[in-house]
Parts: structure tokens; C-alpha cells; sequence
């Protein structure tokens, strides 16, 4: 069993946070019921077991540090967290609410996740949601998202549960101007003579997956024409006509029904890749976690992301 803050530790902290927005101990102290003194000295045992000073004291009042800034952050949301268990606790969990920080993919998340994200909240009122728009591989116990959507492999680790939502195809697609300007390409090889638009990650383009001439999925490392790092506009762009891209073809269907872009090299057609949503392992998700990844699994085994 992990080791537990102390009582002492949970007053400081409330103590700290009182002080912070007050800006004064002297308020803090009327605000709380106790004495001016006591703030002064819980606060101090609090830094002292922090290692660093929290607060700018003078006469005239009192004004966080860098470090006081940034723990305060921390308190704040470890306060939100609590306070959410509690409202789910007085409420039986009848009602999901909270708020429920999600990380997704921008395409994905803004095309096809984010409708069904709002729904959810316009549906139970009580539930917030916070959510950013990131292709990067991110670790969400470390970046501090209650969830997150990705595309590929994710295994489960003592830290991280992983699940899959589904398989997506990946689809090698391009502009009808732009096939009409450069030709069709009919193999993999002359791909290399076209322009490719590639994900750019951590300053490297990201290879593309797909079939080699025996059928086994393989690594392309092209030489990229255009390096994109947001899906959406890697995606506008190749229906301006600038190059090639491969994405899940689900994200593209709808523009590929419109014939705004064009399927081809179908048989370079690698095997589907997972869609996992992950969250950091836990004994207990808070109710509004649970319900948007039971809603999330329930849209998937319909079919909605596919």
C-alpha cells in the first residue's frame, strides 16, 4: 500500500491554498477560523517539506513564487478531483459529472470525436469537459489527462490501461488535380518520383505502413515533399492538391464519397491499425471518466468510428 500524506499535510495544503488567494495571512487566518500565526507556521512546515519557499512575504501582503505558482496549480486540480468524488458520492453516481480531461488526435478528435464528446455533455448538464487536439505521443498519467485516443499499438503497463476501440485501414490518397498534374503512380517505387506529405514528430518525418510485393507489412521511408505535424492540415492540404498522403481511410471517406480525393495503390493496403483509448490505471475512475469510456466502447462496437 502506498504511503499516505499525513493530516498535516492535507492542512497545509488548505491552508496554502486559502493563503494564495486571499494574498494576505492575515485574511487567510479570518477566512479559516484560526489565528494569523498558525497559517504563518503551517505554511512554513508545508515549504519546509517541499523544499522550496511558496510565497514572497512582506509587510503589505504575500505573493507565490514560480514554485508556489505551479504547486498551486497542482492543488487546485488535486481539490477539483476530490470535490468531483464527492458531488459523484452524494449523487449515488446517478448523473455523471465532473470534468474529464481528454487528449485526441486533431483530425480524428475535431472530424468525427468531438460531436459525439458534446453530445454527451449536452445530455448530462453536470459533466465538463476539458479537451486538447495532440498527434504527439503523449503519456497521460505524466501529462495529466484523465484520457486519451491513439492510433496503433498501446500495451497495458503497470501505470496504463490500454483498450481497443477498434481496426482502422489506412488508405494512400491524393487529389484528383493532383493525379491529373503528376500521374497515377502504380507501385511503391514510383512514389519516391511524387510529392508526399508526411506526419511530421519530434523532428522526423513518421514512415508510412504498408504491403510489400510477399504481403508483409513494412516500413516506407520516403523522402518527404511536405512535412505537416497537424493532421487536419495535413489533410486540407491534400485536397488543395499539393501531394500524397496516408491516413485511416474512415477519416477520409467523407471526402473521398464527395470525390474530393482519390483512392489508389490499394494494394499496398497494409493490415488495419488499432484505435486504443488509454487512461492511467487506477483503483478507482471517477463517474464521468467511467461513463464517457463505456459510451466511447459502446459507439465503437456500433460501428460509429469505423
Amino acid at each position: 500500500m502506498q504511503d499516505l500524506p499525513s493530516p498535516d499535510s492535507f492542512r497545509g495544503i488548505v491552508h496554502f491554498v486559502t493563503a494564495a488567494d486571499s494574498q494576505s495571512f492575515t485574511e487567510a487566518a479570518e477566512r479559516l477560523g484560526i489565528t494569523k500565526s498558525a497559517i504563518g507556521k503551517s505554511i512554513t512546515q508545508l515549504e519546509q517539506r517541499l523544499g522550496t519557499q511558496l510565497f514572497h512575504r512582506t509587510t503589505r501582503k504575500n505573493s507565490l513564487t514560480t514554485e508556489g505558482e505551479a504547486y498551486l496549480a497542482s492543488c487546485l486540480t488535486a481539490l477539483e478531483t476530490l470535490r468531483d468524488a464527492e458531488r459523484a458520492l452524494h449523487s449515488k453516481a446517478i448523473e455523471p459529472a465532473g470534468t474529464v480531461r481528454i487528449d485526441v488526435p486533431a483530425f480524428f478528435g475535431r472530424s468525427i470525436l468531438m460531436p459525439v464528446l458534446l453530445q454527451m455533455a449536452e445530455h448530462h448538464p453536470q459533466l465538463k469537459l476539458t479537451i486538447t487536439f495532440n498527434d504527439q505521443i503523449i503519456d497521460p498519467v505524466d501529462a495529466g489527462f484523465d484520457l486519451a485516443i491513439r492510433y496503433g499499438i498501446v500495451k497495458d503497463s503497470t501505470d496504463l490501461v490500454a483498450k481497443r476501440l477498434n481496426h482502422q485501414r489506412l488508405a494512400i490518397c491524393a487529389a484528383p488535380e493532383y493525379l491529373e498534374k503528376h500521374g497515377i503512380p502504380e507501385a511503391l517505387e514510383a512514389l519516391d518520383s511524387h510529392r508526399l506529405i508526411m506526419a511530421w514528430r519530434k523532428g522526423a518525418p513518421l514512415s508510412w505502413l504498408v504491403k510489400d510485393i510477399n504481403g508483409r507489412d513494412i516500413r516506407f521511408k520516403p523522402t518527404p515533399f511536405h512535412q505537416i505535424s497537424d493532421g487536419d492540415a495535413m489533410v486540407d492540404a491534400c485536397v488543395a492538391g499539393a501531394g500524397i498522403i496516408q491516413f485511416p481511410e474512415p477519416l477520409l471517406r467523407p471526402k473521398i464519397d464527395r470525390g474530393q480525393l482519390i483512392k489508389i495503390l490499394p494494394e499496398l493496403e497494409p493490415a488495419p491499425i488499432e484505435l486504443n483509448i488509454i487512461w492511467p490505471r487506477s483503483r478507482y475512475l471517477l463517474p464521468g471518466v467511467r461513463f464517457v469510456i463505456d459510451e466511447l466502447f459502446s459507439m465503437a462496437q456500433s460501428n460509429a468510428f469505423d
